[in-house]
């Protein structure tokens, strides 16, 4: 009870400092000076079986046709959790006047936990039993990266 008391005592503090609106001319917004864009950490979990109703057969297809033949590049059981931190996404401009560009920011940590499918298969129905298996993958570890995808258009 006295920590919750101790925080909104703090908040009402914090708001009572912070003063009413004020509105600014275009001369006073024009010296504003800040930083754009935003950051964020993303958690993605894909079919985790420890969850209640959690489905045991689930496919990711990739159909291709050719010859006047479909067939279809089968994933079974996509699952696993990857984080994410600080991935940007900002307005930068161009140092050559060229206008502005995109900078989407890699993320600095990336963490991979039990990521991967159960089997790969070529199928010529995606909903047919797996019968073939090509393989499978299992990713667990982390990822640092850094740098910057920039995008433009002309």
């Amino acid at each position: 009870m006295a920590r919750a008391l101790f925080l909104w005592m703090m908040l009402a503090a914090g708001v009572s400092q912070a003063g009413p609106l004020q509105a600014l001319d275009d001369g006073e917004l024009s010296k504003v000076s800040g930083q754009d864009g935003i950051s964020f950490a993303a958690h993605i979990s894909l079919n985790d079986p420890t969850l209640v109703g959690a489905v045991s057969d689930s496919r990711l297809s990739l159909g291709f046709k050719g010859d006047g033949q479909s067939r279809y590049i089968v994933f079974k059981n996509v699952r696993g959790a990857v984080d994410m931190f600080a991935v940007s996404l900002g307005v930068q401009t161009r140092t050559d006047g060229g206008g502005d560009y995109i900078a989407i920011g890699l993320p600095g940590y990336v963490r991979y936990t039990n990521f991967g499918f159960e089997s790969l298969s070529v199928q010529s129905d995606p909903n047919a039993p797996v019968t073939g298996n090509l393989g499978s993958l299992n990713i667990n570890g982390t990822v640092s990266l850094q740098g910057q995808v920039r995008l433009w258009s002309h």
